[in-house]
């Protein structure tokens, strides 16, 4: 299975960004998707995750009201749209895998893609 991310970049506070994942290799529409960031020195946090076992997205705190998660089964694609953005979000977004537990432990997932830069300046 291979996880490619697009459409980070450089943005203003209060802009929007899309990010995309394409799976490769499996159909993953019985899986797990979910998107963490990183930002430097920190760990990687949980940003959203679909779970297909239950039929939820979930949300973390920071995010909520701002970035939704949404899966096209037909392109094997998940995006995060990112919307009013702050300079708190920058971070590496990664996008993620598998046949999860908690969808909110890094750890959980099998699979990753090499993550996309999203800079948002004040």
């Amino acid at each position: 299975v291979q996880l490619v991310e697009s459409g980070g970049g450089l943005v203003q506070a209060g802009d929007s960004l899309r990010l995309s994942c394409a799976a490769s290799g499996r159909t993953f529409s019985r899986w797990t998707m979910g998107w963490f960031h990183q930002a430097p020195g920190k760990e990687r946090e949980f940003v959203a995750a679909n779970k297909w076992a239950v039929r939820t997205t979930y949300y973390g705190s920071s995010v909520k009201g701002r970035f939704t998660l949404s899966t096209d089964n037909a392109k094997n694609t998940v995006y995060l749209q990112m919307d009013s953005l702050k300079p708190e979000d920058t971070a590496v977004y990664y996008c993620a895998a598998g046949s999860v537990g908690d969808v909110t432990t890094a750890g959980d997932y099998g699979y990753w893609g090499q993550g996309a830069q999203v800079t948002v300046s004040s």
